[in-house]
This record gives C-alpha cells, structure tokens and sequence, in this order.
C-alpha cells in the first residue's frame, strides 16, 4: 500500500492514547497504552507496521466530519450500490462525563457500520503488529466469535456484532454486506499480555456514551470571542491531546513524520515540552478550559521537582519522566522513506534557557488564583528558577528549535531570560523571605540592554535569531508578545517586517528561517499577533483567514505547510499550531490581551 498524504488522516482520542484514521478507512496508528507508549498499528511509518482498514469494496467518494464537539468521526462512502457510514471512536469508560473523561479509558476501538442506501460490500483487513511493527502476533479465533492477537507484551481482540470472525495467518480478512438500515460493530480491544484480559464492549452503546462524553465535557466549556468553531475545535484537539492522568499535553500525535519528505528530521513529539507551558496554558484560559490549565500547572510543577545546578529539562514524559533518551528504528521504513524513525527524544539532554521563563510566565498567569502567599514547593520552584537564570543567562544554549549542532547566544534564549526575571519580580511578595527582587531586577536590565545592544543587526535592519548572526529568525517576533519590546517600535516594527518580508513563504505561512523548507504554523499564527500589536487589525485578520485554510478536512493542523503544494508536513495533530491559533483569535478578539 502507498502511504497516503499526512492531511488525510483524522484524529482519535481517549485522552489516554491516539490513533490515526485515513479517508481511504484505515487507522494507521494507534499506541493503545498511551500516547508516547508502544504502538500496535504504525502503517504510518511503514505500509508493513499494522493497520485496520474497514472500507467498501468499491472506489468510493469520501464525506468525514466529527461529531459536534467531539473526537467521534462519521466518514460517509458513496459507491455506485449505496452509502455507508463509518463511526470512528476510542472508548470512554463507561459513564464518563464532564472530567472524567480519559481517567480509566478501557484502551478499546470503536468502528460501527451503518448503511444508509442500497447494499454495499464491505471489506475488514487488520494486520495488527505490536511494538512498532517489530512482532507479528499468533492469531485466535475464539469460540464467541472473536479472534485473540498476541506477541510480545500485547494482546488484542478484535470482536463483531455480525458473523464469526476468521483468522488467516498474520491477519484477519473479511468481506460482508450493509444493506440500508442495517448496522454491524466492531470493537478492537488492548490489555498487557501479562494483567487482566482486554475489556468486551457492545460497540454501538460505547460509541453512543462516547459521544456523549466528549459533548459533556465541552458544554462546561463556553468561548466567547472571535472564530468560535475554530477555537472550539482547537480546544477539543488539545483535549484530546492531553493525557488525564497527569494533565500533561503531547506536543503532537505522532514521531517521526517529517518535516521534509525524504529528510532527516524526523523527531519524536509524543511528549509534554516545558518551552509550550506558558502558551499553552494562554490558549486553555482562552479557550475556557481553567480546570485544564491548573492539572496541566500542577503536572508541570512536580515533573520539575527541586530545583539545582542543572538545566531544567525542556521536555517530559507524561507521567514526568526525565531520561527520554533517543533511539533509531532500523526496522522502520519512515513515513515516505523518510529516515530515520526515532522514539524517544535527546533534546532533554539540551540547555535551553528560554524554558523558566515559560514555567515563570505560567505562574504569573495564575498568581491571582493562587493566592497572596504561594504554597512552599511553588514558591521554591520560582525563587529557584529565577536564581539559576540570573547565573546563567550569559551561557550559549541550543535555543528554542533545538538546534543538534553547536551552542549560540540565542535572541529568543536571552528575552526569555529577561521574562523570566521580570515576572519573578513581579511575583516577589508573594514569594516568602528567599525572593531577591533587588537582584534578579538589576540582572533582567542587565539582560534588557544586552539584548538591545546585541540582538540588533544594523547591516540587517533587524532583530536577528542570535546573537552576531546576519540571519533572520521568526522567534524575533516573540518580543512584543512577551511585552520584551512594543509592536509600534520602529526596531520591532523593522524586525516584524523584515520576517514577513524575508521568511514569508506565500499562503500566509512563515518559515523560522530562509532555509527552512517548509512554513512553520506557530510562527504564522505569531505574525498574526504581531501585525494586531501595530494596529493592523484588517490585515492580520486576513492572513489569520488564509491560515485556516490550511486546516484539513477535519478542522487538523499539523506542524508545518509545504508552501508550494499545501501539504501537511511534520508530526500531527500539533499542538503548537492548534494552540497558535487559539491565541491569535483571541488577540483579534482583545488585542490588550497579556
């Protein structure tokens, strides 16, 4: 099978795991135990790594939409005998509403058939391959009609609501009819090989109290500003991209999609990065989602624990794991013969010093919330935050695109410094006895003339990514939406138009530097902030226009645009652009917005 174009996949979510679904009837991956764990179906990254297709016989012509508010896909197949509907879900437990959702999720598919005219012939092919494709599972066919997959740590079972299902060798085939009216389930079920079997659902009352989950859970939500679909949709999408457990938010979907096809850069992104905090707690108070923002702040601080001489990491695994260490998958051909496939990701071993920044940003975000005095350990945290920047912002770090060749004084690293020290400042009465205002406010100047002093390239005309280079980088705009620098400045402005002119990639997107490939969505969305900050308000809302556009059928944004062909490139859904998007509607919406 040729691997079909990243844009046509769809997103499923349990707020525990995700898995993709392609127009063409086939999920592609899904890691049943949660989102950065082990996957059964990696189609994706190798047409030979497992997938489930359930599709007509027949070419068909494609409708697909979710239902309101939720992460539950209707895909509609037109064939020359009739029309069907496939609903795409993963399970809520049973019951959840509101929060509850993705506590307890029973790791368990959903795919019901509904026929809507004539009779269509429906095929069913799932070629499950547990650990990224590394194992091929003995195949059960069990007495109640359903067949057990097992190998290695994994057990599936793929259960029907119409005739006995057949095992073939490495797969399960099937050919059935749908005749108007007539619905047939299906249920594919995951549990360790090693605990309690994999939990039995009636797939049409799961999907039903699936639906039901999600709708209840964004009713507690109400948006009230500019673009709501959108900003309702993008909120779903980060809920659905959050692990419950913790409250932490996956940076994306997926590992490895690349961000050129045939290219090298290839990452992993199945984990929560610390430099994302503070937009993404923005985009969750925008977008009306508080109960979120908080679990997602308190994740943040206890992954963090004590704070020391060493960097704080940039990134963590969802349950705050430290050690992400990197490796290739050899066996992995990699999304259209892009390699190579990692798991895991060394960018925790990096130092990057815009990261307190952000976790400083967050705090300040919620200090009216978190009372006069901040708990102890919080308190801590921010006094030893704010003391490892004012030591350390004059070192060279790897910057915020994570750069895996050598240290540079960073434009982005440094005003991230200065962040920080500025709202530890403002923070300080409520710091305890260990607050040092008077210093961390002679440093943050320090680092304010440094910037403005270094930062600057006369020859250019602009602000420049680092320091003493000649080369415009897009992170320049983060200055006036950190309140580093005024939008109106005729520095900043000379800086805002020289990104849109020199790294404008047509289609509204803008690259992070002249050489990137592709158009990075984040720093779109970033410009579009920017031109409401000088009082462009018409034009920023074109081009805020034009990016939606980008969007899939879905209502998906993955992480970057080819800006030649439109297509999706990178790993998906990201997080970053549906948060960017967030947080440029609402600076339409209010363009006093902090």
């Amino acid at each position: 099978m040729e691997q079909p174009p990243i844009s046509d996949y769809a997103f499923l979510s349990d707020c525990r795991s995700g898995a993709l679904v392609g127009r063409d009837g086939s999920v592609d991956w899904w890691c049943p135990d949660r989102f950065d764990g082990s996957a059964v179906l990696a189609r994706v990254l190798d047409p030979a790594a497992g997938h489930w297709r359930l599709a007509p016989l027949a070419p068909s012509r494609v409708e697909r939409a979710y239902r309101p508010d939720t992460l539950v896909l209707r895909t509609v197949h037109h064939t020359p005998s009739g029309s069907v509907a496939v609903t795409d879900a993963l399970a809520a437990e049973a019951g959840a509403r509101g929060h509850e959702l993705g506590m307890n999720s029973p790791a368990v598919l959903l795919r019901v058939v509904e026929g809507l005219t004539g009779r269509v012939r429906m095929g069913l092919d799932l070629a499950p391959r547990p650990e990224h494709g590394l194992l091929t599972p003995y195949l059960h066919e069990q007495a109640d009609g359903s067949v057990l997959a097992a190998a290695g740590p994994a057990v599936l079972v793929l259960a029907g609501t119409g005739p006995a299902l057949r095992a073939d060798r490495d797969r399960v085939r099937q050919e059935f009819a749908v005749a108007a009216g007539e619905t047939v389930g299906f249920t594919l079920a995951y549990a360790p090989a090693y605990g309690d079997p994999p939990v039995r659902l009636d797939p049409v009352a799961a999907l039903t109290d699936t639906t039901r989950a999600w709708q209840a859970f964004r009713e507690s939500h109400h948006y009230e500003g500019e673009y709501v679909p959108q900003v309702r949709h993008s909120a779903v999408v980060l809920t659905g991209l959050t692990y419950a457990r913790s409250g932490a938010v996956a940076a994306a979907l997926t590992t490895s999609l690349p961000e050129r096809l045939g290219g090298d850069r290839n990452y992993d992104y199945r984990f929560s990065w610390l430099r994302d905090f503070a937009a993404t707690m923005r985009a969750l108070w925008v977008a009306a989602c508080p109960e979120e923002a908080s679990r997602l702040f308190a994740w943040a601080a206890r992954s963090i624990g004590r704070i020391g001489d060493a960097p704080v990491p940039v990134l963590f695994g969802l349950e705050g794991e430290r050690d992400l260490s990197e490796h290739d998958c050899l066996h992995l051909r990699g999304y259209a013969d892009s390699r190579p496939v990692r798991l895991g990701n060394d960018a925790w071993r990096q130092r990057q010093l815009d990261v307190p920044g952000e976790v400083i940003s967050a705090v300040w975000r919620l200090h009216e919330q978190l009372g006069d005095t901040l708990a102890d350990e919080l308190a801590e945290m921010v006094v030893g935050l704010a003391d490892q920047v004012a030591v350390t912002w004059r070192l060279p770090d790897r910057g915020m695109w994570e750069t895996r060749d050598a240290d540079r004084h960073y434009l982005s690293s440094k005003v991230l410094c200065w962040v920080a020290l500025n709202r530890a400042v403002a923070l300080a009465p409520q710091l305890g006895g260990r607050a040092d205002p008077r210093r961390w406010a002679a440093t943050r100047d320090e680092i304010r003339a440094t910037v403005l002093r270094e930062g600057w390239n006369e020859r250019v005309g602009a602000y420049t990514g680092a320091f003493g280079s000649p080369e415009l980088d897009a992170s320049a705009l983060l200055l006036p939406l950190v309140r580093f620098a005024d939008a109106t400045d005729p520095r900043m402005r000379a800086t805002i138009e020289a990104v849109e002119r020199e790294l404008g990639a047509g289609n509204g997107l803008v690259r992070r530097w002249s050489t990137d490939p592709a158009g990075f969505l984040l720093c779109s969305f970033w410009l579009v902030e920017c031109l409401v900050l000088t009082g462009e308000r018409d034009r920023a809302r074109r081009l805020f226009e034009q990016l939606l556009g980008h969007a899939n059928d879905v209502g998906l944004l993955p992480e970057q645009i080819d800006p030649g062909t439109g297509a999706h490139l990178g790993n998906t859904p990201q997080a970053l652009s549906h948060i960017g998007l967030v947080n440029a509607a609402w600076r339409l919406t209010d363009p006093t917005t902090s």
